[in-house]
C-alpha cells in the first residue's frame, strides 16, 4: 500500500513538473500603452492596430491596453512614467521627451522640414540611430518615429499673414522650449498649458491662440473656439513611439522580437494616416468655418533664425549642427 501511494504520489509530481512550463509560457503579459491624442487622430489608430498587431504575433500572449486622451496623465508625466517602469509604451510628444533627451529637440528647429517626409529620411537614418541610442541611455527604448505633422498657427483675434500679425498674441504652447523660442521671436507671448485642457482654455480667453497640425486641430475640434488658420508650417514635429527598457528588459527575445515587429507595421500605418489627413482636413477646417490664410514664410524664417542660433551654441549644439545641416542638404 505505500508502495502504491509513493508511485502514485511521484507520477503526480511528474506530470504537474511537466505542465508547470506550459502554464507559464501561456501566461498573458500585460502592457499598457499612454497617450495624449484623442480617438480618430492617427496616434490613437496606430496604437490599436500595433495592440491587435502584437496579439497576433505573440499567439495571445500580451495584450496591450491602449489609454488615450491623456487618461494616464500629460506627456510630460508620462515620459517620467516610463523612465520610472510605472508605463509600459507611450507614443509621446516631441517636446516632452526633449525634457529627458534633449537631442530631440533638434528636429523642431523652425522651417527645418517642408514637409514630414523629409525629417523620416534623416530619423530612418544614423541621425535617427544616435537618437534611438541616446534615448536608451536614459530609460527609453525607441520603438518608432511617428508623425506628429507640420504644424500651423489658429487664433481667434484676427488672419495671420504677417510677423507684424503675431505681436501681442498670446498664444499656448506644449512644453517645448524650441515652441517657446519661435514665438517669442516672432513678438507673442507664450503660455504652456496641457494640450488636454486647451479647448476650454481657448474657449475662456485664457490665451489668443495655439498651434498644432490639422490632425490635431480637427480631432479636438479647436475649430469651433478658434476663426482664424494660418498655414505656418513653422514646425515639424515627431511623435516618439516608447517603450520603458524596464518593462522592455522584462520581455523574452521572441517577445521583443514581435514588439519590435507589430511597431514597425504601426509606423507604417501612423504615417499614411497622418499624410493622408493633411491632405482632405485643410477642406473640412474651412467648412467647419475657418478662415485660411497664408504667410510670408521667407519673412517668419528670418524672424526665427535667432533660434537655431542659440540651440546651436547649446548643450546639445553638436548634434543640433547635424541635424540642420542634413536637414538643408537635403
Amino acid at each position: 500500500m505505500q508502495r502504491k501511494t509513493f508511485l502514485r504520489h511521484s507520477l503526480l509530481a511528474v506530470v504537474a513538473a511537466a505542465l508547470l512550463p506550459l502554464s507559464v509560457g501561456a501566461q498573458t503579459t500585460k502592457l499598457t500603452l499612454g497617450h495624449g491624442a484623442a480617438p480618430g487622430n492617427p496616434r490613437h489608430e496606430a496604437a490599436v492596430k500595433f495592440a491587435e498587431v502584437l496579439k497576433s504575433k505573440s499567439g495571445g500572449r500580451i495584450e496591450v491596453q491602449v489609454a488615450p486622451s491623456a487618461q494616464l496623465g500629460d506627456d510630460a508625466q508620462m515620459v517620467t512614467a516610463l523612465r520610472t517602469g510605472a508605463l509600459d509604451m507611450s507614443a509621446n510628444s516631441q517636446g516632452a521627451v526633449a525634457s529627458a533627451v534633449p537631442e530631440y529637440a533638434a528636429f523642431g528647429m523652425p522651417f527645418l522640414f517642408s514637409d514630414a517626409a523629409q525629417a523620416f529620411k534623416l530619423l530612418d537614418g544614423a541621425l535617427g540611430k544616435e537618437l534611438s541610442d541616446k534615448s536608451t541611455a536614459k530609460g527609453l527604448i525607441v520603438l518608432g518615429y511617428w508623425d506628429n505633422g507640420i504644424r500651423h498657427m489658429t487664433n481667434s483675434k484676427h488672419p495671420i499673414t504677417k510677423v507684424d500679425d503675431m505681436r501681442g498674441l498670446k498664444m499656448r504652447t506644449p512644453p517645448d522650449s524650441v515652441l517657446v523660442d519661435i514665438m517669442q521671436a516672432l513678438g507673442a507671448q507664450a503660455q504652456q498649458i496641457k494640450f488636454a485642457e486647451l479647448y476650454v482654455a481657448l474657449q475662456q480667453g485664457v490665451v489668443d491662440g495655439q498651434e498644432n497640425p490639422l490632425a490635431n486641430i480637427h480631432a479636438s475640434k479647436l475649430y469651433e473656439v478658434q476663426k482664424h488658420l494660418a498655414l505656418t508650417s513653422h514646425q515639424f514635429q515627431m511623435t516618439p513611439f516608447l517603450m520603458s527598457k524596464r518593462s522592455w528588459d522584462r520581455l523574452s527575445d521572441a517577445d521583443r522580437k514581435a514588439v519590435q515587429e507589430a511597431a514597425v507595421e504601426a509606423t507604417v500605418l501612423q504615417r499614411k494616416l497622418s499624410h493622408e489627413a493633411d491632405e482632405k482636413l485643410l477642406a473640412e477646417l474651412k467648412t467647419k468655418g475657418m478662415q485660411v490664410t497664408n504667410v510670408d514664410k521667407a519673412a517668419f524664417a528670418k524672424a526665427t533664425s535667432s533660434v537655431d542660433d542659440k540651440w546651436v551654441a547649446g548643450a546639445t549644439g553638436a548634434y543640433v549642427k547635424k541635424v540642420i545641416s542634413a536637414a538643408r542638404a537635403n
